[in-house]
């Protein structure tokens, strides 16, 4: 899954079937340019694999990943639901035409307003915890029909940070009071119809997977045969991961899917839970390679070390900064070009830690190129502040060569948005 290489005639990185260097030149930098058919192809991938072998799938995009309107319309398009967080998204979701059958809420230490508005929104909540549960049912209706989150005590990912599952995670119910608190629901007047589990993200071994769906499928079984309940739905969360570095081997997805719902298909007999609809929740699967962040070299500099500096920093891709990601980088000038040198990618945040790469191998930089951060499609924008006071940068799409502006670059006009100055502090 790591993005194959294209190249033009003029040798030039091709995004899309568009030229970087051309994109970079006409909507300036720093540029996020998403490939339209990646998006779509990635989901297709997905969805085939699993839905070929278990007919009743469904996928729920994840949009903390990359919440773009128009990266959301292709999904509506390819028929995906939305994994939801925040109200913040839902909203997104609705305005992006999804329904709101389509839209599963999970929110942690959620207000009783984000409740009401998910309630009065019509979309799937997800209860997170007791609280939960006891403060949604003074604003529910009656009979209103909910899922749970459980936390099956297995956990994985490829940060500390992204580990969401076990005893450390702050999400979910715990394993051990799942059926007594499914119970508890039914008594309250609520109908719960779904069960939900998210270990971690940027998972690219099957085995934690298979460790998350065994368990899973354990408590939903005791679920069912102590509290009565039914499932409609069954939801193993997200966490898929891409390649970020070149050798890295991507997730066989056909093997993944196999033996997903191989285990699935043997727990529903084992437990006699029906056919309840199989869900995932992939972001980064579907969006993370899907998108490249273009920044150019304003400065190359002999210090103690060798840098390159750049137009963008962490303000634009906080991954480095915050989890020590790798990302691949590119010259998009020559992309094909051998390495020659080390060096290092500092961006232009007044912060030491703001660099996108130590003693990166790559050709011989000069000021003026453009690079090309790869797998940026995820965990980008969706991160991006205003720190510095630097406006955030421009998305494009492009789709057979051809791009468009699907959100315009910010303005220092838009750093002081929504502020105001009491009168008394005004000059006279």
């Amino acid at each position: 899954m790591f993005p194959d290489i294209d190249v033009n005639d003029k040798g030039h990185l091709t995004i899309g079937g568009a030229d970087a260097v051309d994109l970079a030149d006409r909507y300036g930098t720093p540029l996020y340019v998403i490939d339209e058919m990646r998006i779509r192809d990635n989901y297709r991938r997905l969805y085939r694999a699993f839905s070929e072998r278990y007919s009743r799938f469904q996928i729920f995009y994840a949009c903390k990943a990359n919440t773009g309107l128009a990266v959301m319309r292709i999904l509506e398009e390819e028929g995906s639901g939305i994994d939801a967080v925040s109200p913040g998204e839902i909203y997104t979701s609705l305005m992006a035409g999804f329904e709101p059958e389509r839209i599963l809420y999970t929110g942690n230490n959620v207000t009783d307003s984000e409740l009401r508005f998910a309630v009065d929104a019509g979309v799937m909540i997800n209860v997170d915890s007791r609280s939960q549960l006891r403060r949604l049912a003074e604003i529910a209706p009656e009979g209103l029909r909910i899922s749970f989150r459980v936390n099956p005590l297995v956990g994985a990912g490829h940060h500390e940070h992204c580990i969401t599952g076990g005893e450390m995670s702050k999400f979910g119910i715990m394993e051990s009071e799942a059926a007594e608190v499914y119970s508890l629901a039914v008594d309250m007047g609520f109908e719960p119809v779904g069960i939900h589990a998210h270990i971690g993200s940027g998972i690219l071994d099957p085995e934690p997977f298979m460790l998350a769906v065994e368990s899973l499928m354990d408590i939903a079984g005791r679920v069912s045969e102590e509290s009565g309940v039914e499932f409609d739905f069954i939801d193993f969360g997200g966490g898929l991961g891409i390649p970020y570095r070149p050798e890295e081997e991507p997730l066989d997805i056909e093997e993944f899917a196999s033996r997903i719902t191989g285990l699935f298909r043997e727990k529903l007999s084992e437990y006699g839970l029906g056919k309840p609809v199989m869900c995932l929740e992939p972001g980064r699967y579907i969006v993370g390679d899907a998108s490249y962040l273009l920044t150019r070299v304003n400065t190359v500099k002999e210090s103690y070390r060798r840098f390159a500096g750049v137009d963008a920093g962490f303000n634009t891709l906080l991954r480095p900064a915050m989890y020590g990601s790798y990302h691949h980088i590119l010259v998009a000038d020559r992309p094909l070009d051998e390495a020659v040198e080390e060096i290092d990618i500092a961006g232009n945040v007044c912060e030491s830690g703001d660099l996108f790469a130590r003693d990166r191998k790559l050709p011989e930089i000069h000021e003026g190129d453009v690079l090309a951060v790869m797998n940026a499609g995820a965990y980008a924008f969706s991160m991006a502040s205003q720190y510095n006071s630097r406006p955030r940068p421009a998305e494009v799409l492009v789709r057979d060569g051809e791009s468009e502006v699907v959100r315009e670059r910010e303005t220092f006009a838009d750093l002081l948005s929504k502020q105001t100055v009491p009168p008394r502090l005004l000059k006279r």
